[in-house]
């Protein structure tokens, strides 16, 4: 009987002493928090660049000699007036006023700013000024140096007119009549001495912040392109103009939305 008792009170004590609390957490997994996910970094979204848009009305100046009035050819067919029909298409929202141009035939550097004093042009201003000059500073013997200080003067002459502005100001480069029936007999000479005036005309330009539009080559495809001269046999005709007109328009198209 008292060995009986022994047992009964052995077996719960055996079978507590089997599962005591610290055995059973050891045995357990303890749980992890997750860590956080990762906060991806902000992207600001990048900024719009700012379009600029042309003048409601764009009124245009033709600086120049007989190259930009377009002598031989009809007023409609001169390069300033074909830029403003391209202008005008690429332009849909700006009216265009016909080109004002300020060039006679024969003038030099010096008789272009004289005939811009009779014309007391220097109290107007523009959207858009071009130069074209120097084909008879050559053709008459006088010297690059004069040249030179007269361009710079006619360069300084085109901003102001532009309201200040260098950017709606642009140069286009002296076509070479070495290249034409007029002047083949002495093209060598005078194609060197328009390279020296076009080198001096380019690096004047650029140094006053001025686009310059070199159509000389296009102008030395006489011969071999047809009717690329007027019937004068020394000015470029109505084609060669659009030719020019086609090489810069889309450059003069942004300068008028910068």
């Amino acid at each position: 009987m008292i060995l009986s008792r022994i047992l009964l009170l052995s077996i719960p004590l055996t079978l507590c002493m089997a599962c005591t609390p610290d055995e059973d957490s050891a045995n357990l997994l303890v749980p992890v928090a997750p860590s956080p996910a990762p906060v991806p970094p902000v992207v600001e979204p990048p900024e719009e660049e700012e379009v600029g848009a042309a003048p409601d009305t764009v009124r245009y100046l033709a600086l120049g000699d007989s190259y930009t009035i377009g002598e031989g050819v009809p007023s409609a067919g001169d390069w300033p007036n074909q830029l403003v029909d391209s202008l005008a298409l690429r332009l849909p929202a700006s009216h265009f006023e016909p080109a004002r141009i300020i060039a006679t035939t024969g003038w030099t550097t010096s008789n272009l700013s004289q005939g811009m004093d009779a014309q007391q042009i220097d109290t107007s201003s523009f959207d858009l000024v071009s130069l074209l000059i120097g084909v008879n500073n050559q053709y008459q013997g006088q010297s690059l140096e004069v040249y030179e200080t007269e361009f710079v003067q006619l360069l300084e002459r085109a901003v102001e007119l532009a309201d200040g502005q260098p950017n709606r100001v642009f140069v286009v480069s002296i076509p070479d009549y070495g290249y034409t029936p007029f002047g083949q007999g002495n093209q060598a000479s005078i194609s060197q001495d328009l390279a020296n005036f076009n080198a001096s005309c380019a690096s004047l330009t650029s140094a006053a912040g001025i686009a310059h539009y070199n159509i000389t080559p296009i102008s030395q495809q006489w011969p071999a392109a047809s009717n690329w001269v007027a019937a004068d046999g020394l000015h470029p005709s109505g084609l060669q103009y659009a030719t020019w007109v086609a090489s810069f328009a889309a450059d003069v198209q942004a300068q008028l939305i910068d």
